[in-house]
């Protein structure tokens, strides 16, 4: 008994390193240089694939008049209420990524509970999670310059005050690496976890909390991430309040031009009636 800590150490360092290990399936050289693709890129296409057959399969024969199928109905249904909830996050600026975070939610949900049929989900690779996390940034940022200008946006760096600015350029980096490590570190502890309950407690536990850390949890991760995104879409288009004291200055220099203009207009009326 006294071994069986130290058992249940290697079984699951073991088990850990398989799963950080990511394997090449097949590769080929091209001119001494050798192209490989890991076990991460290879399920990736997988789920792409069947991402769009299912689409492809569910979206054939749609009406737009006329009496339309109960496949139709719940896929306008769900449809609705998933643009609903992103219009909320992002507002009328950021509609447009609304169709890219739909596919981001479904990508990473597929992906985090694609193991449940034994492949290994590709975000337990830190390089799918970390090209997830600069797509994510790229388009923010992109957001942002096209919706401000480039002048606007280098502007929007030196808010509130132009002391904080490095802090604001810094941004750009924590973002992506928060979503990044986020995700990685949320699907490995998940793993991690399950791991530990197996080697304690009876085989019928391990498999109802695999209902949660394999399909619930992978679930929320994906939620999570799309989730921070918008969020982040949303400030990059975002308006700015108004400074009060800007607003006081140029009320009361409109009212001085209006007046000034006023008395013109009244020294002129007096001057030809005269």
């Amino acid at each position: 008994m006294a071994f069986a800590p130290m058992i249940m150490k290697v079984d699951l360092q073991t088990e850990l390193t398989e799963q950080l290990n990511i394997e090449e399936v097949f590769g080929f050289d091209v001119g001494g240089t050798h192209i490989g693709f890991d076990e991460s890129t290879v399920v990736s296409w997988i789920i792409m694939a069947a991402l769009t057959l299912i689409a492809f399969i569910l979206t054939r024969n749609l009406k737009v008049q006329g009496e339309i199928s109960k496949r139709q109905a719940l896929l306008e249904l769900c449809y609705e209420k998933s643009v609903d909830f992103f219009k909320g996050l992002v507002g009328p600026k950021a509609e447009r990524f609304i169709p890219w975070l739909m596919s981001m939610a479904l990508f990473i949900g597929v992906s985090n509970i694609i193991g449940i049929f034994g492949m290994k989900p590709p975000t337990k690779s830190m390089q799918v999670t970390a090209a997830m996390a600069l797509t994510s940034i790229v388009l923010v940022e992109y957001s942002a310059f096209s919706d401000k200008g480039f002048l606007g946006r280098i502007k929007a760096f030196t808010k509130p005050v132009w002391i904080i600015t490095p802090i604001n350029l810094l941004e750009i980096l924590t973002k992506p690496l928060s979503l990044c490590m986020r995700l990685f570190g949320n699907v490995l502890a998940a793993f991690t976890i399950m791991e530990l309950i197996k080697a304690f407690v009876p085989v019928a536990v391990p498999v109802v909390l695999s209902l949660y850390f394999d399909i619930f949890d992978g679930l929320l991760q994906a939620y999570i991430f799309v989730f921070l995104t918008a969020l982040y879409l949303q400030e990059s288009v975002e308006e700015e309040e108004p400074d009060p004291d800007k607003l006081k200055k140029r009320s009361e220099k409109a009212q001085r031009k209006a007046e000034k203009k006023s008395k013109k207009q009244a020294k002129k009326l007096t001057s030809e009636n005269l």
